[in-house]
């Protein structure tokens, strides 16, 4: 895998946590903070820390954040602050900005900035968490677009010992599975012999219709084989 590196602006719970996850995906990390202590406290989990403030461009020039692969804007609650330092990275020329955002219009903004990716962590884990309290069966949610999503959907009693092939999710859903997780491992890209065990984790992607309805089936245990 391409070691990529990423600044990550602002440590606080959500930067900090997408920072050290990205370090211990084998990615360089730059932390940067305004507060001391936190950066203490983050210096010896990423590759470096430092003590700045990103709205000032002579600063970000001097770290040469124009270099990075990505810088990410993860500051907490200050909007006019995450809006300046996009800017700034923006103009700077960094390849790809991301930015957290706080409220709808603040998401708005940004992207009229053209940031490549506005995240919003609490509406998007709030999303998440619906969908996983409604289908018994569904372990993860990501949406691409508004009419497009990847899920992760546990192997039920009534598929176990199911070939693909019998299944048929695209010819009668529309949707397919692009990779199941196994005991023994991740099968990626399965073939139409592939049989299903209880427990399996099968990666799906759909239209949000098309994996809805694969869903009822499986939650009511009345999908009928061909």
């Amino acid at each position: 895998m391409k070691t990529d590196q990423f600044a990550v602006i602002g440590l606080g719970r959500f930067g900090s946590s997408l920072a050290k996850e990205l370090m211990s995906l084998g990615h360089e990390v730059l932390g940067i903070d305004k507060d001391e202590e936190v950066i203490d406290n983050m210096n010896r989990k990423l590759t470096h820390a430092v003590v700045a403030d990103a709205t000032d461009v002579e600063t970000l020039r001097s770290l040469g954040i124009r270099n990075f692969d990505c810088g990410v804007v993860a500051i907490g609650d200050d909007i006019q602050t995450s809006i300046l330092t996009t800017i700034q990275l923006k103009e700077l020329g960094v390849k790809k900005v991301v930015a957290k955002a706080i409220t709808e219009l603040h998401g708005r903004v940004l992207e009229r900035i053209g940031v490549d990716r506005v995240i919003f962590p609490e509406r998007d884990m709030g999303i998440r968490v619906a969908h996983q309290l409604v289908s018994p069966n569904l372990l993860d949610y990501i949406e691409l677009s508004k009419d497009y999503t990847i899920v992760e959907l546990s192997v039920p009693r009534c598929l176990h010992g199911i070939s693909l092939q019998d299944l048929s999710p695209r010819s009668r859903f529309g949707c397919s599975i692009v990779a199941i997780h196994k005991k023994t491992g991740v099968v990626v890209v399965p073939t139409a012999e592939q049989v299903l065990e209880e427990n399996d984790i099968m990666v799906i992607i759909g239209s949000n219709a098309q994996i809805e309805l694969f869903e009822e089936e499986l939650t009511e245990e009345q999908i009928q084989l061909t």
